[in-house]
């Protein structure tokens, strides 16, 4: 597994970020940053989606940056070019699959039927988007292709939202991608403190910090309070303190004055 893939699946989620104004590329940036995802997939579905990769990949080295909606070799080739560290398409395209592995960049395919996932296993593939989940069978599906695919998991796009994002805490869930973290038009608009906000949010389901006393705690919260919790993935917390500059030792993190014990 690349280091690329690993990151995502600590991260937990994979905005799917559509820009139409290259100048919105880097706060967006910032702001998913601040909200503690540090992966975005820059789609190609506008003219500004290049020109936004390269921003983000120059200005914002914190931030795992992408291309989404990759329908031939020619843009993957392109996106790669203006700084994409990985590649992610709404199908199986076996001349972009095998571009990628081939030169090193992480690449996920967009697949849906055994069939799909056939092809994408026999190319070398463990993870793959699901595309779009909520048309077909979202969790419930993903659970009975684990029955013959067991080395396979998934990243779930279509349907994900900050209510249902719980639903897709399941082993075969790698990650989860959607754009309810930073929709279009929040980006069009500049809201970039309701994106944090809303990244805040989604993070604190996938980490699910309770205190000694068993009361949810933020993780906005404890970024600033400290304390002892205790979390449903000590992976994807650790995760979070790393990207805010925790430093680690066994079970405590600190950061200046803070100090985050993990029971």
């Amino acid at each position: 597994m690349s280091k690329v893939m690993e990151i995502m699946n600590q991260c937990g989620i994979v905005p799917v970020v559509v820009i139409d104004d290259v100048n919105d590329a880097v706060d967006t940036a910032n702001a998913l940053l601040e909200g503690g995802v540090g992966v975005m997939e820059i789609t190609l579905r506008t003219e500004a989606g290049l020109e936004s990769i390269r921003k983000v990949a120059e200005e914002c080295p914190d931030m795992l940056v992408g291309a989404g909606t990759v329908l031939s070799l020619e843009q993957c080739k392109q996106a790669i070019e203006n700084g994409a560290k990985f590649i992610v398409s709404p199908g199986f395209d076996p001349e972009v699959v095998d571009y990628c592995i081939e030169n090193d960049v992480a690449i996920c395919p967009g697949c849906v039927t055994p069939t799909e996932i056939t092809a994408a296993r026999n190319k070398g593939l463990r993870i793959i988007k699901f595309f779009p989940a909520n048309v077909y069978g979202g969790v419930k599906a993903l659970k009975a292709l684990g029955g013959p695919f067991t080395d396979i998991r998934f990243i779930p796009t279509g349907g994900a939202s900050l209510d249902n994002l719980s639903d897709f805490i399941d082993p075969k869930v790698y990650a989860v991608g959607g754009s309810w973290l930073c929709n279009r038009k929040d980006i069009q608009d500049r809201n970039f403190e309701d994106i944090a906000n809303v990244c805040y949010k989604s993070i604190d389901v996938l980490v699910g910090l309770k205190d000694e006393n068993g009361e949810d705690v933020a993780i906005k919260d404890l970024l600033v309070n400290g304390g002892a919790v205790t979390t449903i993935s000590k992976e994807k917390l650790a995760y979070q303190l790393a990207l805010r500059g925790f430093e680690v030792d066994g079970s405590k993190y600190t950061k200046g004055n803070v100090v985050i014990e993990v029971k």
